[in-house]
C-alpha cells in the first residue's frame, strides 16, 4: 500500500520506489538482555523474528540502499554482550541486499565502534530525492528542510489500542501528516518484543508530535496494511 504517492508501506517497512531505498525502524537490539538484567526472563528471540521479517520485505523488494532510521541498538551508554553479537549480524545480513546507512537515533550514543568494524556509514541525516530521513528525537533545522516535500521519522514508535468487548489489542501503524507545510511520515518500530507508543492517548515526545494529531492519518501494519483514517475519526 502506497502512504504517499511513491512511496510504500511493506510490513514494517517503508519504499521509496525512485530511489530503491529501503527504510527501517527502531530495531532496539539487545532490548532483551536489558529486561533480562532487570530480572525480566523472556525468551531471547529477537534477532530471528527481526531475520525472518527482513527476508519476508526482501522477497518483495530488492533495493538499492537500505536505510536504519536510529536505534538499531537499546542501551544508551555502553554496548552490551548481545548487542555486539547480534547488531553485527543484522548488519552482515542486511549489507548482502544493499548498501546499509545507519542514521544515529537518540539510543546511538555509543554506535561507532559497531559501524567501524563493518565499515557502514554512520550519518545523524539521510537525504534521498526530496526526502529527508531522520530519527525524530530532535527537530529538522530550517536549513536542512529547504528542498524538502517529506521528512520520514522513527523515534516515536507509533500504535494504537483498539478495544472491543471488553478486549484490548494494540497494533503498530504508521503515521501520515504535516509538519511546518512539509509531509511526515512517522514509523513503527520494527523490534518485535515492544509493542509501541498509544498514539490516542500516550504522552508522545518527537517535537514532530506536539501539536494537534487529529488529521493526521493511521495506517495499522498487521497481517497486511489498512487505511484506517484519520485519528479524529478512531477517536
Amino acid at each position: 500500500m502506497e502512504i504517499l504517492e511513491g512511496i510504500e508501506i511493506i510490513d514494517l517497512a517503508l519504499y521509496i520506489k525512485k530511489e530503491k531505498t529501503l527504510i527501517l525502524s527502531d530495531l532496539h537490539i539487545g532490548y532483551e538482555e536489558m529486561l533480562n538484567k532487570q530480572g525480566i526472563l523472556i525468551p531471547r528471540h529477537q534477532l530471528k523474528d527481526i531475520v525472518d521479517k527482513l527476508d519476508r520485505i526482501f522477497s518483495k523488494v530488492k533495493p538499492k540502499i537500505i536505510v536504519i532510521n536510529g536505534d538499531l541498538k537499546h542501551e544508551f551508554g555502553t554496548i552490551s554482550e548481545q548487542e555486539w553479537r547480534d547488531t553485527l549480524k543484522i548488519a552482515d545480513h542486511i549489507s548482502t541486499k544493499g548498501k546499509l546507512i545507519l542514521v544515529k537515533g537518540n539510543h546511538d550514543t555509543i554506535l561507532g565502534p559497531i559501524s567501524k568494524k563493518r565499515n557502514i556509514e554512520l550519518v545523524d541525516k539521510y537525504k534521498t530525492g526530496d526526502l529527508l530521513i531522520m530519527h525524530g528525537d530532535g527537530a529538522a533545522k530550517e536549513k536542512d528542510i529547504k528542498e524538502i516535500k517529506t521528512i520520514i521519522i522513527g523515534h516515536e514508535h507509533p500504535a494504537i489500542t483498539l478495544k472491543e468487548k471488553g478486549r484490548e489489542e494494540r497494533y503498530k501503524c504508521f503515521l501520515k501528516g504535516r509538519w511546518k507545510r512539509k509531509n511526515l511520515i512517522v514509523m513503527p518500530s520494527m523490534n518485535p518484543v515492544t509493542e509501541g507508543t498509544d498514539v490516542l492517548k500516550d504522552k508522545l515526545l518527537s517535537p514532530y508530535l506536539q501539536g494537534n494529531l487529529d488529521n493526521f492519518e493511521v495506517f495499522v501494519a498487521a497481517d497486511k496494511t489498512y487505511d484506517f483514517g484519520k485519528i479524529k475519526n478512531i477517536k
